[in-house]
């Protein structure tokens, strides 16, 4: 029962932040654009502060795991491999690029750093586990967009320059890579300024899951269903199966294992079903899985949990 309970004050309140989202925009003190404003800056401001502001205050040096961030990279790599043979078995082909997207790209950033603060008090391993994943997380999604994309034979080399001027560009990388030369170089962080980065840091957890719970349409996603739910159960149960295993067996334990767990397992990301549409796919598919993943995480994410609490290994 202690078990239960640690999971369930871990996961509960992060998806009542989401729903509470949905509730403000249903009241209407979330109007569509001031959505769309707070998701900006939450991406481009209180996102890459909290994560610079986690990775200065400590020793970069010391904190770095090679062999952890080169885990969540292959894992990424071989969820992706995976999923995208199992989309050949779709019979329609226009749906296979949203189902390899919706079935391995997880909300890392946002909802992983606020699982994870829930639990331990800050961002943890978080930030190792974004550089080993997420701009894979985006490299892939744009290329397998690209090729699925209907009636589009390839990736031009100019949608290829923008994906990797966007790669190259994104806060959240920016922001990490910020903090882990802050910490490196050992620069000085004067009182005002770590209660200045720690106030605008506090914020992204609060307004992300609001506007990420606030931002989808849920009543879109009614078709489809069949793929959708063969992606999300792999998003939240098939790669976990697979890969927690083989983290235990290689060592990683606590803030790790959470970090792999929010990686493989979390919801798919809500700016999956955007980028679909943005690049001429229906969406539909996509925003089926964001629903299901969303909705079904809160059970799934405390499952783990219990679990691994169970076998003592968080």
């Amino acid at each position: 029962m202690d078990n239960l309970i640690f999971s369930l004050n871990a996961t509960i309140p992060i998806f009542l932040l989401m729903v509470l989202g949905v509730f403000f925009r249903k009241v209407g003190l979330l109007k569509e654009n001031m959505i769309n404003g707070l998701n900006q800056f939450v991406f481009k401001a209180t996102l890459p502060v909290l994560l610079f502001g986690d990775l200065a205050k400590q020793d970069f040096s010391k904190a770095w795991d090679g062999k952890f961030v080169a885990f969540c990279f292959m894992a990424t790599l071989l969820s992706i491999s995976l999923v995208a043979l199992m989309s050949m078995a779709l019979k329609d082909k226009s749906q296979r690029g949203e189902f390899i997207q919706g079935a391995y790209r997880s909300s890392a950033a946002i909802l992983g750093i606020a699982f994870i603060t829930n639990i331990y008090g800050n961002s943890g391993m978080a930030p190792l586990m974004i550089i080993g994943s997420v701009p894979l997380y985006n490299i892939m999604a744009v290329l397998v967009l690209s090729f699925t994309k209907p009636g589009q034979n390839g990736m031009s080399p100019e949608l290829l320059k923008k994906t990797l001027k966007g790669i190259v560009t994104n806060p959240i990388i920016l922001g990490i890579l910020a903090g882990a030369l802050w910490s490196l170089l050992r620069l000085p962080m004067p009182t005002i300024l770590s209660k200045t980065v720690s106030n605008l840091g506090s914020l992204t957890t609060p307004l992300g899951l609001m506007t990420m719970g606030a931002a989808f349409n849920w009543g879109e996603a009614k078709t489809g269903m069949g793929p959708a739910f063969v992606a999300s159960f792999m998003k939240l149960f098939g790669l976990c199966t697979l890969f927690l295993p083989v983290a235990v067996l290689l060592g990683f334990r606590e803030a790790e294992l959470i970090a792999i767990l929010v990686m493989l397992g979390s919801s798919t990301t809500v700016s999956s079903y955007v980028m679909a549409r943005n690049m001429g796919h229906s969406g539909v598919l996509s925003s089926s899985i964001v629903a299901i993943t969303t909705l079904g995480s809160a059970f799934s994410l405390t499952f783990w949990l219990y679990v691994l609490k169970t076998l003592a290994l968080i």
